[in-house]
């Protein structure tokens, strides 16, 4: 194989932390603020949206450092990761570990500026953080593991809020894991055949021929909980014009990925953060706004 050509450090570690793909850290970021808003029933001060902002950047970027070092040995048989710089060689294990942990101790740093609540919180999301990229190995689905990690900004939004972490986040964590269960499996169905042949467990290749119609009713879980939920607790047209958008958009995902072509599910993956987005702006429009 041709060796990569030279690249200066600071280009290795933006490729690292995936600095030129913000899908995974808007994956994050949706859920995670749609609970600030429902934790504080409207907007919630500059200062937490700063912190969840920049902390929901920082972590997914230290998670990605950690995933490529845990996974460089797989990475480099899959078309679509043999590039990435751990796996390349062009960054070091403990190069990489070491920006990881950078990252992280300056997302936590801003925890520190918010409540006892938030920052005890914190410590079981990074463990998840850190245990997820080493249950591929072990869990048939390790995406439910995944699903924990990227929910977990939902609880710690309600205990920096309210000090505390109420059952409406846990259940509105639940809900957000079927989504997180939905667009990682379409991303497993990318990598499937490869994956196959080194032994990665992965959702897609767990549920089989059943991983389009599991998908639909990951979807369907993930609308139907947190419409419940959020409707419990505030109730507007703008909001329900929202999940309409949402439901829209997971028909359209069927659409690309019926026939499991890689271009297909890999669009969709993608495109999911669109998802996110739209029942943010639902959340923040209900509030902002009278009923009309």
């Amino acid at each position: 194989m041709i060796a990569p050509p030279p690249r200066g450090k600071l280009s290795l570690y933006l490729d690292l932390i995936r600095w030129d793909r913000p899908a995974g850290w808007l994956l994050l970021l949706w859920p995670s603020l749609s609970a600030l808003w429902l934790a504080a029933d409207g907007f919630p001060g500059w200062h937490l949206l700063l912190v969840f902002v920049l902390g929901t950047v920082l972590m997914r970027s230290a998670g990605c450092c950690v995933n490529d070092v845990a996974d460089r040995e797989f990475d480099r048989h899959v078309k679509r990761t043999a590039g990435r710089p751990v796996t390349s060689g062009q960054v070091g294990v403990k190069e990489a570990l070491t920006l990881g942990a950078v990252l992280a101790l300056v997302a936590f740093g801003l925890v520190l500026t918010t409540n006892a609540a938030a920052i005890a919180w914190s410590f079981p999301a990074l463990a998840i953080t850190l245990i997820y990229p080493y249950a591929k190995r072990h869990v048939s689905m390790p995406q439910a593991v995944l699903g924990v990690a990227f929910s977990f900004g939902i609880p710690v939004a309600y205990a920096a809020v309210q000090g505390q972490v109420p059952s409406v986040a846990w259940l509105l964590l639940l809900g957000n894991l079927f989504w997180v269960l939905a667009y990682d499996t379409e991303y497993a169905m990318v990598d499937r055949d490869d994956d196959l042949r080194i032994g990665m467990k992965t959702s897609a290749i767990t549920l089989g021929r059943w991983d389009v119609a599991a998908i639909m009713a990951f979807y369907a879980a993930h609308l139907l909980i947190w419409a419940w939920l959020i409707s419990r607790q505030i109730w507007h047209p703008l909001l329900w014009l929202a999940f309409g958008v949402a439901v829209a958009q997971v028909l359209w995902h069927y659409r690309l990925i019926k026939d499991r072509t890689r271009d297909g599910c890999f669009q969709a993956f993608r495109a999911n953060h669109w998802l996110g987005a739209t029942l943010f702006a639902g959340i923040v429009l209900a509030y902002a706004l009278p009923p009309m």
